[in-house]
């Protein structure tokens, strides 16, 4: 199984890719405490167990799954969510507008700005509208680096995500990626989108215009 580890000051953030879509499960770690939230239960119950297993080393305390997020709804996101739950008896989150979709309760509905907070580190929503009516993004700004954006569906090396060809949807995406990521943070912040590999704000930020003017 392909891991990505970063080693920060506060946390370790571990991605692994389930399915034949390739979707990515992000775990981040409280080097300290312990606490840990996961982010997309995508597929793959065993292979997330695995994950949560080999995360016992990224800490000097007792490992606990505290939250469960799920970026959007989309079914190829959620498919271990049930199983996952069940297992560890974790709080679920996601945005307001997709909970009512997801295949289990939802514990946390998160809004624009909304800050968790876990023992040793904070995560914020970023509510993306246009992929989904209630995708977010979830920030973790490192205290001595980057700020990492896990962006679900909605930000990808190369454009923002599907908007199934309506023009309403693909510019309310834009807008919000445009303001709401790239107008807030820097070019050094890093992207783990919901699938293939991570990129930079940087990297992205020149496209924009080239994204709005070909309208996907």
């Amino acid at each position: 199984m392909d891991t990505l580890i970063h080693s920060l000051r506060d946390i370790t953030i571990r991605r692994i890719s389930v399915s034949e879509m390739d979707n990515n499960v992000y775990l981040l770690t409280a080097k300290g405490s312990g606490a840990q939230l996961l982010i997309d239960a995508a597929d793959d119950l065993p292979a997330i167990q695995s994950l949560l297993a080999d995360a016992t080393a990224d800490t000097s305390g007792e490992p606990k799954l505290a939250l469960i997020a799920t970026t959007h709804q989309h079914w190829d996101h959620v498919r271990a969510l049930p199983g996952l739950v069940e297992a560890t008896g974790a709080k679920t989150a996601a945005g307001t507008e997709d909970a009512p979709e997801l295949p289990v309760t939802v514990d946390v509905l998160l809004d624009h700005g909304d800050v968790g907070n876990f023992d040793g580190f904070d995560v914020t929503a970023v509510h993306l509208r246009g992929h989904t009516p209630g995708s977010v993004a979830l920030v973790y700004q490192d205290p001595e680096g980057p700020a990492h954006i896990f962006s679900g569906d909605s930000l990808f090396p190369g454009g923002v995500g599907n908007t199934q060809k309506d023009p309403e949807r693909f510019n309310q995406l834009l807008t919000d990626v445009t303001e709401r990521i790239f107008g807030i943070y820097p070019d050094s912040a890093v992207v783990h989108p919901g699938h293939g590999k991570p990129t930079t704000l940087g990297a992205e930020r020149p496209h924009l215009e080239e994204w709005r003017a070909r309208g996907w």
